[in-house]
C-alpha cells in the first residue's frame, strides 16, 4: 500500500511512494506528531536523478527490517532538494558544521522530537562497516538513536541545543578589504594552481564542468589577451568534448566525470549544467571563432529541445540509470556496433570503431564502451552517429524529472538568447520560453519556484529564481530592445531587494528557513553574483546609480574572502572587475542593433552592453559620459579599447 508521498507532485517523492517506510512529506503535521509521540525525526533529502539516492532507496528504504525500525521509532520525512532548496541549504550547513566537510546527496539527518538536528550523514548502507561511528550502518545507527532518545540521553539533547544555537548565529566577514584590479593576479595564480595541464579542468577527479570558472576566464582573456588563459580554456573545452562527460550521440553534458580524462561520467544530465555550458560554448565561439564550439553549442540546444522540453518549458534532469543499471542507455558493445555499422554500409568499419573508441575490451565496466573521439573524426561521422542513435532508440530512455524550476528554466532562456547571436532563430525560441515561464510561475503578484507540467505552482520563489529570471529578462532586452523587458527586469530586481537583501547580505529564503545565500559558485553560479550582475546592468542601462550602490555594498561585504580566494567566487570576482573597470554601452537604433547582433557579440571588451536609442550611428558611452560615434560596426571594438585608457 502506498505511503503519503503518493499524493505529492514531486517525481522524487513519488519514487518513494511505494517504499515500506511510512514517509511523510515536509509538513507541520509530521513535526507535531514527532513531539506528541516523543519520536526522533529522520529527514532524507535527495533528487530524482541522484544515483546514490537510488542505491540507498534500494538497500535501506525498500528493506523491511530498516523500514520497521523507522516506522516503529521515528517520524520519517522525505524532501526533494530541487523542490525545496531552502530546506536542503539549511541541512547542508548542518552537515558541514557536524562533519567539517561538505555534504552531498542523499543527505541523512537525524533530529530530536523538537526537530533539533544532532547527526548528519550522506549515503548510509544498511550494514555497519568496521571503524568509528561514521562507519555505522543504518540499521545499527537507527536502533542506537531510538534508544538514546527514548532514554532521554542528556548529552544528545545538549548537543542538539548547542548545534541549533550555533546555526542561528549568522557569521559575518572579519573585515572589509579594498578591492583592486590586482586581485586578478591572485585569481589567475589560483586558477593555474588548480589546472590540469594534461586534460584540462580545474580539479582532480571527480571533475565537474565548472562553467562559472570557464565563463570568467573567457572574460579575463578578452580583458588581458592572456596566452596562458587561452591555453587553459581551449585545452579544457577540447578534452571535455571528446566524449564521456559530453554525450557525442545525443548531445548534452552529464553531471560530472569520475576520472581525470572526462571519459567516465555519472550519466545523469542536469538542466543547469547544460544551460551554463551552452553559454560557455557560445561565448567561446564568439571569442575564438572555432567552428567546433559553435557545433557543440547547437548540439546542446538541440539536446535540451528534444529531450528536456515541453511546450516551451524545460525539465530539470534525466537519470543515470535505465532498468536499474547505471549508464545502460548510453554505452555500447563492440559486436552490436560492428554489426550495425556494417549493415549501414560504413566503409572500413574496424577503423571507424577504433576512431570512436569502440573495442572488444571496452572502456567502461568491462567490455562496455563509451563513445569517444580522441583524435580524428571519422570520415562518415554523420552516418555513424545516426546508427548509434538508432541503437539507442531500442533501449529504455532514463527517467526524466519533468519538474519545471524558475531558476533553471531562466538559465536556459538566458543561454538561448546568447545563442541567438549565432543563429537568430533562437531569439524567437527564447522569447517564447520566457513568456511561458512568466505565465506559469508568476501570477502578477508572486513568483514561484517550481511546479509540474499542468499543475499549479505551490512553492514560492527563492533568491535564485529572482536572480536568474532577472538576468534572462535583461538579456531579452539586449537581443530584442523591447523596453517592456527592461521594466520587467527592474520590477523583479526591486522585489528581490525588498525581500532578500539587508545591508550587503543576501538571503536565499525568508520563510521556513532564513538562510544566507552562498557566495561561492557551487553546483552553479551563486545567486548573489548574478544579482550583482543584474544591479550593474540596470545601473548602466537606466542611469540609476542606486543599483550600482547596492552592487558595491554586496561586493564590499564579501571583499575579505573575495580578495583572498577569488577562485572560489569566480563570477563575483568577474563582477568585481566589471565594477572597477566600468561598463561600456553601445547605443544605436533598435533596428541597427538587431541587424548587427552577431558582430556586436565579438566586441573584445567583456563588459559591454547594448541600448536602443534613436540615432543612426553607434554611440560608445561609459556610465557617466559618451566617448565617440562610429558608423562601421567593425570599428566598435577598437574604439571601445581606446576609451579604456582615458
Amino acid at each position: 500500500m502506498p505511503n503519503r508521498l503518493i499524493h505529492e507532485d514531486s517525481p522524487y517523492l513519488q519514487q518513494h511512494a511505494n517504499n515500506p517506510v511510512d514517509w511523510w512529506p515536509w509538513c507541520e503535521e509530521a513535526f507535531e506528531k514527532a513531539q506528541k509521540e516523543n519520536k526522533p525525526i529522520f529527514i532524507s533529502i535527495g533528487y530524482s536523478s541522484c544515483h546514490w539516492c537510488h542505491v540507498m532507496e534500494h538497500e535501506v528504504f525498500e528493506d523491511q527490517e530498516c523500514a520497521k525500525v523507522l516506522n516503529d521509532h521515528f517520524i520519517s520525512i522525505k524532501v526533494d532538494r530541487e523542490e525545496r532548496p531552502d530546506i536542503d541549504k539549511f541541512y547542508q550547513e548542518v552537515h558541514m558544521l557536524l562533519n567539517r566537510r561538505a555534504g552531498g546527496w542523499p543527505t541523512s539527518i537525524f533530529a530530536t522530537p523538537q526537530n533539533k538536528p544532532f547527526f548528519a550523514g550522506t549515503y548510509i548502507p544498511k550494514e555497519s562497516r568496521p571503524g568509528s561511528v561514521e562507519g555505522m550502518g543504518f540499521l545499527e545507527l537507527t536502533k542506537l538513536i531510538a534508544k538514546k532518545v527514548e532514554e532521554g540521553d542528556p548529552k544528545l539533547f545538549e548537543n542538539a541545543d548547542e548545534i541549533e544555537s550555533y546555526i542561528k548565529n549568522i557569521s559575518h566577514p572579519k573585515e572589509a578589504t579594498i578591492l583592486t584590479e590586482d586581485i586578478y593576479k591572485n585569481f589567475l595564480l589560483q586558477a593555474k594552481g588548480n589546472y590540469d595541464s594534461t586534460y584540462g579542468g580545474f580539479s582532480h577527479k571527480p571533475k565537474f564542468p565548472q562553467a562559472s570558472t570557464l565563463l570568467v576566464l573567457i572574460d579575463m582573456d578578452r580583458l588581458y589577451d592572456d596566452k596562458t588563459i587561452k591555453s587553459m580554456l581551449n585545452t579544457t573545452l577540447e578534452n571535455m568534448t571528446k566524449g564521456g562527460i559530453y554525450d557525442l550521440v545525443d548531445g548534452g553534458f552529464c553531471r560530472y566525470s569520475v576520472d581525470e580524462k572526462w571519459l567516465v561520467p555519472h550519466f545523469e544530465k542536469m538542466l543547469y549544467d547544460n544551460a551554463l555550458m551552452l553559454k560557455v560554448f557560445v561565448k567561446a565561439y564568439n571569442t575564438y571563432n572555432i567552428p567546433r564550439y559553435k557545433d557543440i553549442a547547437l548540439e546542446i540546444a538541440s539536446f535540451i529541445e528534444k529531450k528536456m522540453s515541453e511546450d516551451g518549458l524545460f525539465y530539470s534532469a534525466s537519470d543515470a540509470d535505465s532498468n536499474g543499471e547505471e549508464g545502460a542507455y548510453f554505452v555500447y558493445t563492440y559486436d552490436e556496433v560492428y554489426s550495425a555499422l556494417e549493415k549501414a554500409g560504413v566503409e572500413n568499419v574496424k577503423k571507424a570503431l577504433a576512431q570512436i573508441s569502440i573495442s572488444p575490451y571496452g572502456n567502461f565496466e568491462g567490455d562496455k564502451c563509451i563513445v569517444r573521439i580522441e583524435k580524428h573524426m571519422p570520415k562518415e561521422w554523420r552516418k555513424i552517429k545516426t546508427v548509434l542513435k538508432d541503437l539507442r532508440k531500442k533501449r529504455t530512455y532514463p527517467f526524466i524529472d519533468k519538474k519545471i524550476q524558475t531558476s533553471w528554466n531562466a538559465m536556459v532562456v538566458d543561454a538561448l538568447f546568447e545563442l541567438g547571436t549565432i543563429d537568430a532563430a533562437y531569439i524567437g525560441k527564447a522569447k517564447n520560453s520566457l513568456e511561458k515561464l512568466l505565465g506559469t510561475m508568476f501570477d502578477g503578484e508572486k513568483l514561484h519556484h517550481t511546479t509540474m507540467p499542468g499543475k499549479e505552482p505551490k512553492v514560492q520563489a527563492f533568491l535564485e529564481d529572482y536572480a536568474f529570471l532577472s538576468k534572462a529578462i535583461l538579456n531579452a532586452y539586449e537581443k530584442t530592445f523591447d523596453e517592456l523587458y527592461l521594466i520587467q527586469a527592474q520590477r523583479f530586481v526591486n522585489l528581490a531587494l525588498a525581500e532578500f537583501y539587508e545591508n550587503g547580505v543576501w538571503y536565499f529564503s525568508q520563510d521556513d528557513f532564513q538562510t544566507k545565500t552562498e557566495t561561492y559558485d557551487a553546483t552553479y553560479t551563486s545567486s548573489v553574483s548574478i544579482m550583482i550582475d543584474n544591479l550593474l546592468t540596470l545601473a548602466s542601462l537606466l542611469g540609476d546609480e542606486k543599483y550600482r550602490t547596492f552592487a558595491f555594498k554586496t561586493l564590499e561585504y564579501n571583499s575579505y574572502d573575495l580578495s583572498r580566494k577569488p577562485i572560489y567566487y569566480p563570477y563575483m570576482f568577474d563582477m568585481m572587475m566589471r565594477y572597477l573597470k566600468e561598463d561600456r554601452i553601445i547605443k544605436s537604433s533598435a533596428m541597427k542593433l538587431k541587424q548587427n547582433l552577431g558582430e556586436l557579440a565579438h566586441i573584445r571588451y567583456p563588459y559591454t552592453l547594448l541600448k536602443a536609442e534613436e540615432q543612426e550611428a553607434f554611440l560608445i558611452c561609459g556610465i557617466m559620459s559618451c566617448f565617440s560615434n562610429v558608423n562601421d560596426v567593425k570599428m566598435i571594438s577598437a574604439e571601445v579599447e581606446k576609451t579604456l585608457t582615458k
